[in-house]
């Protein structure tokens, strides 16, 4: 019967593993989850619920203790005071009082946390009784009142000196909360294997239901600190793709915008040597006006980039000034919930602008139709026109479709063409699921 109830504990913790697994999974491919995973009410409402069961297991070993006298009830009743004290004292109080966020309190809880755990990981190890009780559960209450008001006073005088607990945002190096809840996590460990074995040493309930709730509390150290990775990999990701965009950025400034300057300041300087106005000034103001342009079209691509402007926002606005004198009406359609990580969103733009720039400049184009959606599982972004088309055989496409390829390459994805005389253009791009 035992044995049964045994393997029943461990199959709950490989659910409870495998929760851990799902909801991992489910936050990284679910947009939505992303921007409220920290939400300030819910993280109030569980530190007080485990505030609560903390103080009535505290409560159960302290009569326990009293009854029987074991070294595995004193330990665990000081670990759940000093973390249900702890949560009190700085995460609840300060929630509650308006004033949470601040350094102190947060390094006193961390402290808090690690020693409580690392007392109810140390009572798995205890064995044995105390001959003489008497108010060993008095004096364990006031040494943990000791430790945790000796670490606020020490942190509140380290005041501007304590290192962020949030530092390090979009590095994988490690940070002081990294290690914290490394070093919180190996405790946990450490009490799950202990509470585990215990269980199936002797058959007591409470450390099978202890061995359950650690388990649940170890899967959520560690879904805290993977999140916190995959953000931190996505962030490093993301700043990858900024430093490579805005060397490509000046590259093209300087093969495309630098030119046009180039342009302005030469007739410009034929009006100086006694050129005619009547065919160098309209030249002039062409030069300047494709000048300006390509300074907005590098501008909107460079704030897309650098997150300042959602990719759809940035991709309307650079619609509206490529077709605001009325030579191209162009109909842009974007799945809204279509998923884009910031280095697909910075190609695929520059994919759209090469081409409608060549629907406009080349193929004389009057309409043209952007979408980007998915189909039949995949992601895709095409880019339809009605003009003059070519063969695709004869190499008519340039050194443009061959930029599109690149950037397609880049993001993993496959570009196909469709052209003909007089039938338009027609390019998509298919990115992996």
């Amino acid at each position: 019967m035992h044995h049964d109830r045994f393997m029943g504990l461990l199959w709950g913790q490989v659910l409870l593993f495998a929760l851990f697994g799902a909801s991992l999974a489910l936050y990284i491919t679910d947009p939505d989850l992303q921007a409220p995973f920290y939400v300030p009410e819910l993280k109030l409402v569980l530190q007080t619920a485990f505030t609560l069961i903390g103080v009535l297991v505290a409560v159960l070993s302290a009569t326990r203790f009293s009854v029987e006298g074991r070294r595995f009830d004193l330990l665990l009743f000081t670990g759940f005071f000093v973390c249900s004290l702890s949560l009190l004292a700085f995460s609840i109080a300060p929630s509650v009082a308006g004033y949470a966020g601040r350094g102190p309190d947060y390094w006193s809880a961390v402290v808090g946390s690690t020693v409580g755990w690392g007392l109810i990981a140390l009572a798995t190890l205890a064995r044995g009784h105390v001959a003489r009780r008497g108010s060993l559960i008095v004096y364990a209450m006031v040494a943990g009142v000791a430790v945790l008001a000796a670490a606020r006073l020490g942190f509140h005088e380290l005041g501007a000196a304590l290192p962020a607990l949030t530092s390090g945002v979009g590095s994988l190096r490690p940070t002081p909360l990294s290690t914290a809840l490394s070093a919180l996590a190996f405790i946990l460990l450490v009490a799950v294997v202990g509470f585990t074995d215990s269980y199936r040493r002797r058959g007591d309930d409470l450390e099978r239901w202890l061995a359950l709730g650690v388990t649940l509390m170890l899967y959520a150290t560690l879904d805290f600190m993977l999140v916190g990775a995959w953000r931190a990999i996505r962030a490093a990701e993301f700043g990858r793709a900024v430093a490579e965009e805005r060397a490509r950025l000046a590259r093209e400034i300087h093969d495309g915008l630098a030119q046009y300057l180039f342009a302005v300041a030469a007739h410009a300087t034929m009006l100086e040597s006694g050129a005619d106005p009547e065919t160098t000034l309209p030249r002039l103001k062409a030069a300047a006006n494709s000048a300006q342009q390509e300074a907005r079209y590098a501008f909107l691509a460079l704030s897309s980039a650098a997150g300042r402007s959602p990719f759809d926002a940035a991709l309307r606005r650079y619609v509206e000034f490529l077709t605001e004198d009325g030579a191209l009406t162009v109909e842009l359609v974007i799945d809204p919930k279509i998923v884009l990580r910031p280095d697909e969103q910075i190609e695929l733009f520059r994919i759209v602008q090469e081409g409608l720039a060549n629907a406009r400049k080349h193929a004389g184009a009057r309409t043209a139709r952007v979408e980007i959606g998915t189909r039949a599982g995949s992601r895709f972004v095409a880019v339809r026109d009605d003009g003059t088309g070519f063969e695709p055989e004869g190499g008519g496409a340039g050194q443009g479709l061959a930029n599109m390829r690149e950037r397609a390459a880049a993001i993993g994805g496959h570009l196909s063409l469709r052209s003909a005389p007089l039938s338009g253009t027609s390019v998509e791009v298919v990115l992996r699921a």
